[in-house]
């Protein structure tokens, strides 16, 4: 059967192991920041986040969920690998571009480096960008709720999502 027929993987036949610690919920990530003042207008002015100053050297940010990423400062941040990048959702192609053209508009008054061209990849349509702090950025489309509709798989068999020939909602190839 291939990936297109049938992607969700057969369920486990092992029954499911009782994990050691007994947690509730992932609430938060953590981004750097070399300047909290110019980090929030970032935050709030170019990406629309939800921001509060949480401490001295502290804030909170948010978008669309419950989930948060404490900013905290640091005198030496380092630059983040792309592979750790944070995902801004988007429903379609059309509003990758637009958003591309505004970071490539403003990327000296805010600081972005790095700013890749928007291309189908890993099944979605996006583009990379670094801030000034060295945090990396994707916009991508996606349904609303994000990653949330491929969780609904469950576990995939062989390339899963980064198979060409992989269907995801609203994209098309």
């Amino acid at each position: 059967m291939s990936m297109t027929e049938s992607q969700a993987a057969p369920a486990a036949e092992q029954p499911k192991v009782k994990p050691a610690l007994k947690l509730n919920f992932l609430s938060h990530g953590t981004l750097e920041s070399r300047d909290l003042e110019f980090s929030r207008k970032f935050y709030e002015e170019f990406l629309g986040l939800e921001v509060h100053r949480t401490s001295p050297i502290s804030l909170m940010v948010r978008l669309g969920g419950q989930h948060v990423y404490a900013v905290v400062y640091s005198k030496r941040p380092s630059e983040m690998n792309l592979l750790n990048h944070n995902g801004l959702d988007v429903e379609t192609q059309a509003e990758v571009d637009a958003a591309h053209r505004i970071c490539v508009e403003q990327a000296e008054k805010w600081k972005l480096t790095k700013i890749s061209k928007p291309v189908l990849q890993h099944g979605t349509y996006s583009f990379y960008f670094w801030d000034a702090d060295g945090n990396a950025w994707e916009i991508l489309t996606n349904p609303k709720g994000g990653y949330s509709w491929i969780w609904d798989m469950g576990d995939l068999e062989g390339k899963g999502h980064m198979d060409k020939k992989f269907k995801r909602p609203g994209v098309q190839v």
